[in-house]
């Protein structure tokens, strides 16, 4: 068998002889080693084009770095040279201790009190002015004791101790929620007694609402209960008759702890099924 030359494409011609030549895959197989060439030297075009680019950006990051690498040694060169300036601080000026005044001792002033003569005790009769500019003390609201001289130490008092009024205790509010002994109901079992005195809301029964509503209330000391709330609710209505009947309890036997009552937080829930 001849040997065949596929770029001139004469094997085209040898497999369509005979045949029907203007059906076009006889055209695109005669144009076929031009397109190859095209296609090859397209892309050699496009591999040169790459490579230069990435060339040129080698070469201009290379010079950037050398730059960057001159500046710094630049500023390297000039902080060594630059010395630091060293501010000169002021002296710090001392003060002279200064020597503690003596405290003069003080007697309290005491409004006179008008007595009848008998009564009057010459022993402590009021000092008359000439006796009180020969004293060394002065007189002041409060008595003070100084360190003026020991001879007019034992006529001065000692500062009085105002004795403040004790706070009476303040009484013990804390809400427990666990204790010792857990309050009970008065009448029994709770959840009967709320069923029998509940009233079903009418538009609830209508539109067939039913659910449990858990309420939340204190059980204080003296058995009432307060702070009545919802905690989980199933409808407006239903929640509302539920807090309802609930405050209407009577009292509860309170929660104990350590012998004594206390606030207790305590829940019930509150049924509403329709038969």
């Amino acid at each position: 068998m001849a040997k065949i030359d596929l770029i001139d494409n004469g094997w085209v011609d040898l497999v369509f002889e005979g045949k029907n030549q203007a059906y076009g895959a006889y055209q695109l197989r005669k144009n076929t080693g031009k397109r190859n060439l095209w296609s090859i030297v397209i892309m050699l075009i496009i591999a040169a084009l790459i490579a230069a680019v990435v060339g040129a950006n080698a070469i201009i990051s290379a010079a950037s770095e050398d730059d960057a690498e001159i500046a710094a040694d630049v500023n390297l060169s000039a902080l060594a040279e630059k010395k630091p300036e060293v501010e000169e601080k002021a002296p710090v000026k001392v003060e002279e201790a200064k020597p503690v005044e003596q405290v003069k001792s003080s007697v309290k002033f005491v409004p006179p009190v008008i007595k009848e003569d008998d009564k009057v005790n010459e022993d402590k009769q009021l000092k008359s002015q000439e006796e009180l500019n020969e004293s060394k003390t002065a007189i002041g609201g409060f008595d003070v004791k100084g360190n003026t001289d020991d001879a007019d130490a034992h006529t001065l008092k000692a500062v009085e101790e105002v004795e403040q009024p004790k706070e009476k205790p303040k009484e013990d509010n804390k809400i427990f929620d666990v204790v010792e002994q857990q309050p009970t109901f008065s009448e029994g079992n709770p959840a009967a007694w709320l069923a029998k005195h509940m009233q079903y809301p009418p538009m609830a029964a209508e539109n067939g609402i039913q659910g449990r509503v858990t309420v939340g209330f204190v059980v204080e000391k003296n058995g009432t209960i307060s702070n009545v709330r919802v905690l989980r609710g199933v409808d407006p209505s239903l929640d509302k008759e539920a807090v309802r009947v609930v405050k209407s309890m009577p009292k509860w036997n309170p929660g104990m702890q350590n012998g004594e009552p206390v606030r207790v937080n305590y829940t019930v829930p509150v049924n509403f099924k329709l038969q």
